[in-house]
């Protein structure tokens, strides 16, 4: 079992930066695959980033790409995502996700059988 909890969400203005984290405890999460997806009102979850274990390989949505980056320090068991030039369609709920090792997938929520709480993101224009 990985238990996973995000933090740093908030309100910022359209432009500005805001970077989020997720802690992990429970089994190794080091071995996981971790994720990043939103859900803004009335829509679906949509895949925003991924990252391997070992960190080698990332993902991006192509509506993220260049503004966000996936990190992680397997060391402190914790994920990030720095969020850059913010804008408000970005405005949504957060959620980090763990997907075991061998999962190919990374972009799809059914890759994922641990999800955080969320954290809430509003970006104002």
């Amino acid at each position: 079992q990985v238990q996973l909890v995000e933090s740093g969400g908030g309100l910022v203005q359209a432009g500005g930066s805001l970077r989020l984290s997720c802690t992990a405890s429970g089994r190794t999460f080091s071995r996981y695959t971790m994720g990043w997806f939103r859900q803004a009102p009335g829509k679906e979850r949509e895949f925003v980033a991924a990252i391997r274990w070992s960190g080698d390989s990332t993902y991006y949505a192509d509506s993220v790409k260049g503004r966000f980056t996936i990190s992680r320090d397997n060391a402190k068991n914790t994920g990030y995502l720095q969020m850059n030039s913010l804008k408000p369609e970005d405005t949504a709920v957060y959620y980090c996700a763990a997907a075991p090792p061998y999962i190919n997938v990374v972009t799809t929520t059914s890759s994922y059988v641990y999800w955080g709480q969320g954290t809430q993101v509003t970006v104002s224009s």
